[in-house]
């Protein structure tokens, strides 16, 4: 993965991993989140 994702809260980050339950986790620099579905406030650039 090394898709990059735009956040409402967190802003520009990259995904680095997907795991079985579909949840995605987003590297946005200073932070890594794990973000669960559905995903709302993400969106794939």
């Amino acid at each position: 993965m090394q898709d990059w994702v735009s956040h409402d809260k967190y802003g520009l980050g990259r995904v680095i991993h997907v795991e079985q339950n579909s949840t995605v986790l987003v590297d946005f620099g200073a932070e890594t989140y794990r973000i669960v579905p559905p995903y709302t406030k993400l969106q794939k650039l």
